[in-house]
């Protein structure tokens, strides 16, 4: 398979993309020659951008293309989108994302080479050349994409530095974490209270009771991480907590959230994207998962704790909680209790220190 021209298609989300990172690198360790883009959606370009072993990143304009079939502009820009990368004349497409826009921008490429999985959605594996097939419907992942890095020919890639620090973000958190509060060299947690679904998000009050916990047992300062839509979840952290947390949600840029999670010593958070960027720098984990399963989404790698399943309809991978309004909603969350995952970081934090 050739590829010195080689498009990755994984526009979204944050936490797939960074698990999705461990194909790039081993497509460039075995072809340090080859021209790389990864197309990506606005949101998450800041990510990719400057990534020492990437070309370039194409833009996908979800948000205007998703009105392609409402509005003559945005079908022609759509179009135009799609000559364009004709006219990159890629030898290769990796399509990691595997939905019906995805395809069609494989397709409209014009790679002899196009790759997906067999088990993509919305009709996409009719847009490839060649289908990944998995030999199990629950695994990680991580693991499902170097499944297609083996089906591909691609040795399994050496380095772990899927997600490298940007010089000048790392030097810009610590600023930031200075300016916050924070002593210059003091070890700190980072909290991710918040989650895209609502059904994902433990209750802030438990988050609050940790950052307690950790402070008044360890020291310990914890900083709440995450976009602006974290917001309003780390003030209610905060508003709960004993010992007032920092507050960083909505101040980062994307590359400085990555060297903010890097500096910490422990994470401690729900199933969301930040998680997937702890994992990715080496940074332990400790999760809490409701409505999904660790075993598909999970913090991969060593040294992560999970705490998960606490009910008999979980995982029920619902956005809305069955039972919603009454007594047992998010019950699977609800569950585990905020001394166990704080006895839990401690834990995972003295581990990391000694």
């Amino acid at each position: 398979m050739n590829f010195s021209r080689t498009l990755i298609i994984k526009p979204s989300s944050m936490g797939d993309i960074v698990q999705a990172l461990p194909v790039l690198t081993a497509l460039k360790e075995a072809h340090p020659g080859a021209h790389v883009s990864w197309l990506s959606s606005r949101a998450f370009v800041g990510l990719l951008e400057g990534h020492p072993r990437l070309e370039e990143v194409i833009e996908f304009d979800r948000q205007r293309f998703a009105r392609a079939g409402r509005s003559v502009g945005a079908m022609l820009d759509f179009l135009a989108f799609l000559k364009g990368l004709r006219q990159k004349r890629f030898t290769t497409v990796l399509d990691l994302q595997g939905l019906f826009r995805s395809g069609v921008a494989a397709l409209a490429t014009g790679a002899p080479n196009r790759v997906g999985f067999r088990e993509a959605r919305e009709m996409a594996p009719l847009f490839y050349t060649a289908e990944v097939a998995l030999p199990r419907r629950d695994m990680h992942a991580v693991d499902r994409y170097l499944a297609l890095v083996r089906h591909v020919g691609l040795p399994m890639p050496k380095a772990r530095d899927h997600l490298p620090v940007a010089p000048e973000a790392r030097e810009s958190s610590r600023r930031m974490l200075a300016e916050a509060g924070l002593e210059t060299g003091a070890p700190y947690a980072v909290l991710c209270a918040y989650a895209r679904w609502e059904t994902k998000q433990w209750p802030a009050e438990r988050f609050a009771q940790v950052a307690d916990g950790l402070y008044e047992t360890l020291g310990a300062r914890s900083v709440l991480v995450g976009s602006a839509a974290a917001s309003a979840s780390a003030r209610a952290v905060a508003g709960a907590s004993r010992h007032l947390p920092l507050d960083l949600t909505g101040r980062t840029t994307l590359k400085e959230l990555v060297a903010v999670i890097a500096g910490s010593r422990l994470m401690v958070t729900d199933d969301s994207g930040p998680m997937h960027i702890a994992a990715a720098e080496g940074v332990p984990v400790v999760a809490v998962f409701g409505p999904t399963s660790a075993r598909r989404t999970g913090p991969y790698g060593p040294g992560h704790r999970v705490l998960s399943g606490r009910a008999p309809c979980s995982p029920c991978y619902r956005r809305e909680c069955v039972y919603a309004g009454g007594s047992l909603a998010q019950c699977c969350l609800r569950n585990i209790g905020a001394d166990e995952v704080t006895e839990l970081a401690i834990e995972v934090w003295r581990g990391r220190a000694g």
